[in-house]
């Protein structure tokens, strides 16, 4: 294993530990794994589903085989395919060569070892391989770490919908909303994205050299090489893409990118604000025993999870947008451009899951400081100006808006100062009434009520 200390990349060596789950989705092995599984269940496919002249159904025992090849796969195997691939340097054709070098163990397979990789281009190897495992990957990691950030921010909202909290419109005081309101609209943008990415299909090309089945037609001339190819996507869960060159052309995957980027900017959006309320000291943060916040001054407890959370979801955004621009685009019928780029999927996704999992331990860190909050409230008595100006308004007073202006622009009022003024005006007593009653913690619209209405979908 390489020594964490030698690497270059940051998500094997110093963070190795927290993102070493992806693993079997985008790690060389992985890479080489998919490959594999797509070669063997190809070659069944075309063996007993469609029953290729020249093949046969294969035994159960030879199923079961064949399929150990990909599931039992371990590293020492994916060494070989890369020892093979140091002679043919070619990837794909090494993982056929592997396949047929273990057929040679069985004489009744390896007649038919002419067979694997029947009628592909390494294209249509690559861009299914690539599907299921970015696909694997959403299912099994991505979509129940986001899920989990999201129910983590949705029980914060509810325990917190009644909290008081003075808003900050332009880093300026302005009407109070409550903390559980502020993260319910998180959640809800969220779980909007998260529609939105569920609904992008994964879609596989398989039609040989330039997307035409030229060389299917050319041996097997009858056979509805089209309908082959749907049925054979479609059994690996993919939805198939009849329209190509020799790539799939990677839209689909510039949408699953874009997506996920856009989640990551609202993510980064909450962590600058979480930072800023920290900073507000809206929050407290709990103590760890014998962390330190700073090399000089021993009282800071650093808000340090939402900024490595900013920094990361940063880095992951930077490759997942290059990767929605570039991977759509390939000269005439191919170019391997796109090769490399997308060897880079699992260095977004490091960086991604990171930056959640930095949330998420940051979440876990922070209590609501009540007495802070409340004394904010209490030293902004002018945002109910607001209110006084928007009845009067109500009641056609002229210049209401003015007036108020007038009262608290630039200014602190006081409660006994915004009191003073609403005794003097023209007003039903009950709206006399409302406003001396009314408090900067008591002014918060129908905040508690936008928490308790809204319905978690995932």
């Amino acid at each position: 294993m390489l020594d964490p200390l030698l690497a270059i990349s940051p998500l094997d060596g110093r963070y190795y530990t927290k993102v070493r789950q992806l693993e079997p989705y985008f790690s060389e092995y992985a890479l080489i794994r998919y490959r594999l599984f797509v070669e063997l269940e190809w070659f069944i496919f075309i063996c007993n589903e469609v029953k290729l002249p020249g093949t046969r159904v294969l035994k159960k025992s030879e199923l079961q085989t064949i399929r150990e090849l990909s599931t039992l796969f371990e590293p020492a195997d994916a060494q070989r395919v890369k020892d093979i691939e140091a002679t043919t340097n070619h990837d794909v054709k090494a993982v056929e060569y592997f396949i047929k070098e273990h057929f040679r163990a069985y004489p009744e397979l390896d007649k038919l070892a002419e067979f694997v990789h029947f009628g592909c281009t390494s294209e249509d190897i690559n861009n299914v391989a690539y599907n299921l495992m970015v696909k694997d990957f959403g299912a099994k990691e991505y979509l129940p770490l986001l899920a989990g950030l999201i129910y983590e921010l949705h029980g914060m909202a509810l325990k917190n919908k009644k909290v008081p909290m003075m808003s900050r419109t332009h880093g300026q005081s302005a009407s109070p909303t409550t903390l559980g309101k502020e993260l319910i609209n998180v959640v809800a943008r969220l779980e909007g994205q998260l529609k939105l990415l569920n609904q992008i299909p994964y879609t596989g090309k398989w039609s040989g050299a330039v997307g035409n089945f030229n060389a299917h037609l050319a041996a097997y001339r009858t056979l509805d090489w089209a309908g082959i190819s749907v049925r054979f996507l479609s059994y690996l869960g993919l939805t198939p893409n009849p329209y190509t060159t020799q790539i799939e052309p990677h839209d689909n995957f510039a949408a699953i990118f874009d997506n996920v980027a856009r989640i990551n900017t609202i993510l980064i959006d909450f962590s600058r604000d979480m930072w800023s309320y920290i900073s507000h000291g809206y929050f407290k943060q709990t103590l760890k025993k014998g962390e330190v916040g700073s090399s000089t001054m021993p009282h800071k407890i650093n808000p340090i999870d939402y900024e490595n959370a900013e920094g990361n979801l940063g880095v992951a955004n930077a490759l997942l947008r290059h990767l929605a621009e570039k991977l759509p685009i390939s000269r005439m019928q191919r170019d391997l451009s796109d090769s490399t780029v997308l060897r880079t999927i699992g260095t977004a996704a490091g960086h991604t899951v990171l930056s959640y999992k930095s949330l998420m331990n940051g979440l876990k860190k922070v209590e609501v400081n009540q007495a802070v909050l409340e004394d904010d409230l209490d030293s902004n008595w002018e945002v109910l100006t607001e209110a006084v100006q928007t009845i009067l308004r109500r009641q056609k007073v002229s210049g209401a808006y003015e007036q108020l202006k007038e009262l608290s622009r630039g200014k602190r009022l006081t409660s006994k100062a915004l009191a003073s003024f609403i005794k003097q005006l023209k007003l039903p007593a009950s709206d006399k009434k409302y406003l001396l009653n009314l408090t900067p913690a008591t002014y918060t619209g129908l905040a508690a009520k936008l928490v308790e209405s809204y319905k978690l979908t995932i």
